[in-house]
């Protein structure tokens, strides 16, 4: 069965870090390219960063030199290194394939950017 399972978000201070991990199915992951998506208060849910399972990675503009995200393909468990948050960050993050393959999204994780 899908497993999508996203986890580390919380409350954090403009300027700070936080990490996000995914566990998915092996069924998934070991097939598919995957990727972190996030959805802001009355915005469309878009693509933060994704990586292939050879680990080539790709950033939104919005993002880029500020997060780092990674996978390790034993675990079937995927990263987002997220650094000099700002508010704009504020989110519910979603991990998923990408592109997207199956329709099914996890609880998501809520990242809150806030002093």
């Amino acid at each position: 069965q899908v497993q999508l399972v996203e986890s580390g978000g919380g409350l954090v201070q403009p300027g700070g870090s936080l990490r996000l991990s995914c566990i998915a199915s092996r069924s998934i992951f070991s097939i598919y390219a995957m990727g972190w998506y996030r959805q802001a208060p009355g915005k469309q849910r878009e693509l933060v960063a994704r990586i292939t399972i050879g680990g080539s990675t790709n950033y939104a503009d919005s993002v880029k030199g500020r997060f780092g995200i990674s996978r390790d393909n034993v675990k079937n468990t995927m990263y987002l290194q997220m650094n000099s948050l700002k508010p704009e960050d504020t989110a519910v993050y979603y991990c998923n394939t990408f592109p997207l393959n199956i329709n099914y999204w996890g609880q998501g994780t809520q990242v809150t950017v806030s002093s």
